[in-house]
């Protein structure tokens, strides 16, 4: 996972890579891993800009503990972007663990408001935020799982409308119209 070039030669494609890794290929994991490793940083250092300052878990942390999850689970993923957006998941839920784990749901002092944006996603400021937004999320899959994979790329992966589009092989109106519903779904949940 370090510095070696992650560009893929002739003989690796990235579908062939995750075919193999899918099949227990460890070797092929890990040089799956390599090739997307920038943007799994990105998708770590996305997730930890808005948390408080003096928080604990760092990127390179979030990333190497989502490689370890990752690993540990028999997974199929179709392409990049559906690898990708599995990292994502599992960094959202390395969050939700940290923050269930420091406490934040029974202390609840000093809480913060919390909408989702329009256009300023990300992930809440505060634990207790995540974890009330884990909560509606898990509302908002066993309405329409769509949805949630939606507000998972908007907020948990910083995607744009148009990136998540791509990454949900989705026209960007249906994201735009599925974002909205979304959005307001959760702005509810959390103003409950």
């Amino acid at each position: 996972m370090s510095g070696a070039d992650p560009t893929l030669d002739q003989d690796e494609t990235f579908l062939n890579l995750l075919a193999k890794a899918e099949d227990g290929d460890r070797a092929s994991f890990n040089r799956v891993v390599e090739v997307v490793y920038p943007e799994l940083k990105r998708l770590a250092h996305f997730q930890l800009a808005k948390e408080r300052a003096n928080h604990t878990l760092s990127t390179t942390a979030i990333v190497h503990e989502a490689y370890e999850r990752l690993a540990d689970h028999q997974q199929v993923w179709n392409d990049r972007a559906h690898f990708l957006r599995t990292a994502a998941r599992v960094m959202r839920h390395l969050l939700v663990d940290y923050a269930r784990k420091r406490g934040a749901a029974k202390r609840g002092a000093g809480e913060q408001a919390m909408t989702l944006e329009d256009d300023g996603v990300g992930v809440p400021s505060d634990q207790a935020a995540v974890l009330r937004l884990e909560d509606a999320l898990q509302e908002l899959v066993e309405l329409d799982p769509r949805l949630e994979q939606v507000v998972e790329c908007r907020v948990f992966a910083g995607l744009t409308v148009a990136e998540t589009a791509e990454a949900l092989d989705m026209t960007v109106r249906t994201v735009e119209r599925d974002w909205q519903k979304a959005r307001g779904y959760i702005n509810r949940a959390l103003a409950n």
